[in-house]
């Protein structure tokens, strides 16, 4: 078995998740999940089919964001494995709907950071052990810190 650092490839701010499949029928169904929670979102998903042809299935919105998910499919190269790279949209924003999909079996992450996959490769193909989100902490957060995080979620409107 040999283990895999893959840095997940993207613009900046770009948000994406990264979620475990179990079916081919994921594509249609997190497509349509998808447009169902945000109007007129523009995303990208990518599916790594597991056995059969083991096609990267893709569909989407947005060429640009389907493109992202496509080429981050093909370096993580992990069986199941569904990249979702969002344009207009954050993760809070459709979770809970790829959450409720049947054939969502895990999400790794949910995230616009910097991100390494963690994959395992054996004889037989390849499987996401875990991800990299970001960086570790360099500290806790003080009173001020706190007041600065209430202040932001109701700047923003997630909080009244």
């Amino acid at each position: 078995m040999k283990l895999l650092n893959i840095a997940v490839d993207k613009p900046e701010k770009t948000n994406f998740v990264l979620t475990q499949s179990h079916f081919i029928k994921t594509v249609e169904d997190t497509y349509e999940a998808l447009v169902e929670a945000v109007p007129g979102i523009k995303f990208g998903l990518a599916f790594c089919e597991a056995s059969g042809p083991k096609k990267i299935r893709f569909a989407g919105t947005d060429k640009e964001m389907i493109d992202l998910a496509v080429k981050n499919a093909k370096k993580v190269g992990a069986g199941h494995s569904m990249f979702i790279f969002l344009g207009n949209a954050f993760p809070i924003n459709v979770l809970n709907r790829i959450k409720s999909l049947s054939e969502v079996t895990r999400i790794f992450c949910a995230t616009a950071n910097p991100t390494e996959v963690i994959v395992a490769e054996t004889k037989q193909g390849r499987a996401i052990l875990g991800v990299v989100d970001g960086g570790s902490p360099i500290g806790v957060e003080n009173e001020k810190d706190i007041q600065e995080r209430k202040d932001f979620l109701r700047k923003i409107g997630y909080k009244n």
